[in-house]
């Protein structure tokens, strides 16, 4: 009982910070003096989300920028568990393949968009293999720290019962993997968007980050608000399915471990 009245509470405080928020952005503006083309109206936003909605495109566009997110999310997440896998479990290939990981890490992101988009021109590839690269770092690192932290007891115990690779990693490493696993799941499903909308901005026709570009470019302050509100919600649905499969694969755990926001 106490539970489920803290819960309404905390949506009542949750609602009321929003209302409090949306009336400041409504009122506050034109209060201290912010032109229109600086700081929109939120009732002129939620106008150009309409207008947008049916002339420009807006759900095609926001399609488009899902599903390149999930292109360069999926592609980017295997890589990053492959190859922390393999780091993970042999010293020398860690030893000889980190400098040049670790250079590509520090290398700015959005300073391969331009070569993507010279290689591949203006398709789909350049904006999911931004989001590729910018994944697979988290995912990797995760990786490889929960493998090396596997207890070597566990894995002597296992051979001693005359188990293969293939068992001691279906059986003691992958399951000690996951829960750092998905720790670098959730940061990196809000980094993918930030990737595929880099590549949109730099070389895209389609797209929330074109179509953000060419608000920008027309003057229209409302629609790049838009255009953010979007993305904004495209990363929220990344990051609440990465939760939910976390809640049903690690359902073992305690639900403080894995549920915590």
């Amino acid at each position: 009982m106490e539970t489920a009245r803290s819960f309404r509470g905390g949506v009542m405080a949750s609602i009321a910070v929003l209302l409090a928020f949306l009336a400041a952005w409504e009122w506050g503006p034109g209060m201290l003096g912010i032109p229109p083309y600086i700081i929109p109206t939120a009732s002129s936003v939620f106008n150009e989300f309409m207008r947008a909605f049916q002339t420009e495109q807006l759900v095609f566009h926001t399609g488009i920028t899902a599903l390149e997110t999930l292109a360069g999310f999926i592609i980017g997440s295997l890589l990053g568990m492959t190859i922390g896998y393999i780091l993970g479990i042999s010293v020398r290939a860690e030893f000889i393949l980190s400098p040049y990981i670790l250079a590509l890490q520090i290398a700015p992101k959005v300073a391969f968009a331009p070569l993507f988009v010279l290689w591949f021109g203006f398709t789909v590839y350049p904006k999911i293999l931004v989001a590729v690269l910018i994944v697979f770092f988290p995912i990797m690192v995760n990786v490889l720290g929960a493998i090396r932290t596997v207890d070597p007891d566990l894995i002597n115990l296992a051979r001693t019962f005359s188990a293969d690779r293939w068992q001691i990693f279906r059986l003691i490493e992958f399951h000690d993997a996951l829960p750092p696993l998905f720790s670098g799941l959730r940061i990196a499903a809000t980094l993918s968007v930030i990737g595929v909308v880099v590549g949109e901005m730099v070389g895209g026709s389609v797209g929330l980050g074109y179509l953000l570009i060419f608000g920008e470019g027309s003057g229209n302050t409302a629609l790049v608000f838009v255009s953010i509100f979007m993305l904004t919600v495209v990363g929220i649905v990344a990051y609440g399915a990465v939760v939910l499969l976390e809640r049903r694969v690690l359902h073992y755990l305690p639900k403080s471990v894995y549920s915590a926001v």
